[in-house]
């Protein structure tokens, strides 16, 4: 693990008594069983406690602590599963603004994300799998603005959101990166629909339908393709952080049924067999731990390798969340497959999150083209 700061230990730690105590793995089965994606009491305390601000300027509202700070929040919250609307709003929309928004866009927009008013959702994919250059969904021209016409999906946190973050074409085909750019849309658009996308993972996904939607000239954020990659690039290193705590979590408590668990009169943990696997879990989550802190620190250091380290630190991640999901079902046997014990829901979050943003084989693909592979 890398040094902390004074302030870096101290907002993990806070973090870490605040999801347990107020966002526990049971706050997910409520959630879920209420089909409500996220309970919006607890996104309220995160903007009171500041969570909602960390990576936005001082200027509008926010402490501008960085992305390994919003890390390691979204590092805790994995920890317990929480479903909030942390990722996308605070650091996936709050990063389009930071990079691509106009002074005036900011001003509107970044103080009520700062303050927990306000969730945003970022809006890019529109088929089976992550393809930002795929992006069909067209932005014409008009004299007042631009209309936007197309449909977006898996868009998370999309169900109950304010503001979307939309990914359009002006120019171009589908497949270029060229001519698509970012633009801002406020929930109840004429012409927007948002219907309910049920997902493994019981968090609120959306699938939006955008037919002639007319939104003004300052709709749209500057930067092209090059705003969004850099958005997209944030938003998987952050979800590489809430994978790293659910990894973690998944592995202790595993762990500890490995020290307390019975079986043919000694402890299971005792077995030769289970201590390989338990051993290869640890190195393969210290290895990805190291990857997705460098990915952070990249961030904040404006680094001009951030696109290499953040597909590293997401395959690397998926790759290990996926292997101690699985062991934690298998490990605790019987009971693992059942609704009653947490691993199914490690399970289920982990495979949502492995897709998400590109999943293992996107980013080592990517990570192949960087390096002339």
């Amino acid at each position: 693990m890398a040094v902390l700061t004074e302030e870096q230990t101290m907002l993990r730690d806070a973090a870490r008594t605040w999801t347990r105590e107020k966002s526990p793995v049971n706050a997910l089965r409520k959630a879920r069983d209420a089909k409500i994606g996220y309970e919006p009491g607890l996104w309220a305390e995160m903007g009171e406690m500041g969570w909602a601000g960390v990576i936005v300027p001082e200027a509008y509202g926010g402490s501008e602590f960085g992305y390994v700070g919003l890390g390691l929040i979204l590092e805790e919250t994995g920890r317990t599963l929480t479903s909030s609307p942390l990722l996308s709003t605070a650091l996936a929309a709050a990063s389009a603004l930071v990079i691509g928004g106009s002074d005036a866009q900011k001003e509107a927009w970044l103080p009520k994300i700062a303050a927990g008013e306000i969730t945003a959702a970022l809006a890019v994919d529109e088929g089976a799998h992550h393809a930002p250059e795929a992006t069909a969904l067209s932005a014409k021209k008009t004299a007042d603005g631009y209309v936007l016409s197309g449909s977006k999906t898996f868009v998370l946190d999309g169900l109950n959101a304010d503001l979307f973050v939309v990914a359009a074409r002006e120019a171009g085909k589908p497949g270029e990166a060229d001519g698509v750019s970012l633009f801002l849309v406020p929930a109840g658009s004429k012409g927007l629909t948002v219907s309910d996308l049920q997902l493994a993972d019981s968090r609120a996904h959306a699938r939006l339908t955008l037919a002639d939607v007319a939104v003004g000239a300052d709709a749209r954020l500057g930067g092209g393709f090059d705003t969004l990659e850099k958005t997209l690039d944030r938003a998987r290193a952050g979800l590489a952080a809430e994978m790293l705590g659910q990894a973690a979590e998944a592995f202790d408590i595993t762990l500890d049924y490995l020290k307390t668990r019975r079986q043919f009169g000694q402890l299971i943990g005792s077995f030769q067999a289970l201590q390989h696997r338990a051993a290869k879990m640890y190195s393969e989550l210290e290895l990805s731990r190291s990857t997705v802190e460098a990915a952070l620190a990249a961030i904040d250091a404006g680094a001009n390798n951030v696109p290499e380290l953040v597909s590293l630190a997401k395959a690397r991640m998926g790759d290990t969340l996926h292997l101690i999901s699985n062991e934690m079902v298998q490990m605790h046997g019987g009971i693992g497959m059942t609704d009653e014990h947490d691993a199914g829901l490690y399970m289920k979050r982990a495979r949502v999150a492995e897709a998400a943003l590109g999943g293992q084989t996107w980013h080592r693909d990517r990570y192949a083209r960087i390096h002339g592979y």
